[in-house]
């Protein structure tokens, strides 16, 4: 008896019935294709409304206390990253130097002081402080008055050989020289050499009434004429004209402008004719008398330590360079990462040396990553949406995590954030460093999420009209909250 075969139509439907099951059990061999990532839709369509590609754009999200990124577009190209560059350098300088590092600026004296006279030179010895202001160099002035010191007959000696800051062209990178960005680091960065300006005008075709900060010996600042005018651009407005003497407006100043406040770097003058003229300034309101030049220079070995200032610690500072983006500190903090007193002078390169083995060490693939300054005012700076998501997440670890954090902007309360959010669910749940330069957007930090989960987040545009796709920026955030 030959055994049962199942008729030709059986076998076609068993055939079929087999295949459905395999592509059911999801046979690795017969499993659809996956779709690769996209660009949350909200996103997606502010960047189309801007009119930037996608391949312009490069974004990370993942769980900040660690794991796999739960978005990831474009994630591992090399972009310009404007100043979220200064997360790299803010949190090495956590990990390599210490939450309470402090900079000491030395005061020291050549021959010997007779009554209330120096009869030698006085020297100050830059330290590196980042922040050091000229209220502070009024506090230590003030201790040496306290000393009994009054007159020094010889020089002021500046001593700024802790870095090797070599001389730079400040319209270089963008043509604007008086921006204050564009101070360059130095041992003794004294106000970031700049000079803060208060205007109120009085009425038309009077001078305006103008306060300065810090006073300046020798350099004259003449006021503007107040006019009748809307109040646009009020710093190309003002046209201001600058010599080693001075400063002048070529424009008038707009009533409707009312009082405000500017900022300029003073780069006219180098940083010892600007050291100079606070000094001297500040010097003669304290009774004091200064008999010879400003020079710089290192302190000879015969001189002798007579007073100190102790600068604010770093987890201070942090907030300063991160909340408001300040470039000249955070230049100041790459070098001091490389800095020894006795040692040889910093330079930006061992500095990025040194920030490029301890990200090896800390397991972060720095492959993408190009340091110049640090700050991220630079074409040269490098980095990719991962590498900067692998920082966050190696941040949330540390014990500096709570001091990190807390030198990020706020969403809506603080910093370059202040203005975003400030009527949405986000405000005050993302901490967001922001960048931008011409062509370069940027964010990175940390969203808490509607459920409470904590995401670190990034992302970079480099497009010419990238910065007018920030809404994007927004609408990625958004996203973030809602849906973790």
């Amino acid at each position: 008896m030959r055994p049962c075969r199942p008729s030709s139509g059986f076998a076609t439907l068993l055939l079929s019935a087999l295949l459905s099951a395999l592509l059911l059990s999801g046979c690795a061999g017969l499993r659809p294709a996956q779709p690769g990532p996209v660009l949350p839709p909200d996103m997606a369509a502010a960047l189309r409304q801007a009119g930037v590609p996608p391949d312009a754009v490069a974004v990370d999200a993942r769980p900040a206390d660690g794991g796999a990124p739960l978005l990831a577009w474009n994630a591992g190209s090399a972009l310009q990253p404007a100043s979220v560059m200064k997360l790299f350098t803010v949190q090495a300088a956590l990990e390599l130097l210490g939450p309470g590092h402090r900079w000491i600026t030395r005061v020291q004296a050549t021959g010997v002081q007779e009554g209330d006279v120096l009869q030698g030179d006085l020297i100050i010895e830059g330290g590196g402080d980042p922040r050091f202001a000229h209220e502070d160099l009024w506090q230590l002035l003030s201790r040496l008055r306290a000393l009994g010191l009054r007159e020094i007959r010889g020089d002021l000696v500046l001593d700024r050989s802790l870095f090797d800051a070599p001389a730079a062209d400040a319209a270089a990178f963008d043509g604007r020289p008086d921006r204050a960005y564009n101070a360059p680091p130095d041992a003794l960065l004294l106000d970031a050499k700049a000079l803060h300006l208060r205007l109120l005008p009085e009425g038309a075709g009077r001078p305006a009434r103008i306060a300065i900060r810090p006073p300046l010996a020798g350099f004259v600042v003449e006021p503007p004429l107040a006019a009748d005018g809307p109040c646009e651009n009020l710093r190309e407005q003002l046209q201001p004209q600058w010599t080693t003497a001075g400063l002048r407006f070529a424009g008038a100043y707009p009533l409707a402008c009312g009082e405000r406040e500017l900022s300029f770097h003073l780069h006219t003058l180098d940083a010892a004719a600007y050291f100079d003229a606070v000094f001297r300034s500040l010097w003669a309101q304290l009774g004091g008398v200064l008999a010879g030049g400003t020079v710089s220079g290192r302190a000879p070995a015969d001189s002798r330590d007579i007073a100190h200032w102790t600068s604010a610690p770093l987890s201070e500072q942090i907030r300063d360079i991160n909340k408001h983006s300040n470039n000249p500190m955070a230049r100041n903090l790459l070098l001091s990462m490389a800095a020894g007193r006795g040692g040889a002078p910093a330079t930006a390169e061992a500095a990025a040396v040194k920030v490029g083995a301890w990200l090896h060490a800390a397991g972060i693939d720095a492959s993408t990553l190009v340091i110049d300054n640090g700050s991220g005012l630079s074409r040269r700076e490098r980095s990719s949406a991962a590498a900067l998501a692998a920082l966050l997440q190696h941040a949330w670890r540390q014990p500096t995590m709570p001091e990190f954090v807390a030198s990020l902007p706020v969403a809506g309360i603080d910093g370059t954030m202040a203005r975003r959010f400030a009527d949405s669910p986000l405000r005050g749940r993302a901490h967001i460093k922001t960048g931008s330069l011409a062509d370069v957007a940027s964010i990175a930090g940390y969203v808490t999420a509607a459920s409470g989960r904590r995401i670190a987040v990034v992302a970079l545009i480099n497009h010419p009209k990238a910065n007018e796709a920030r809404a994007a920026f927004d609408r990625l955030l958004a996203w973030v909250y809602a849906s973790y």
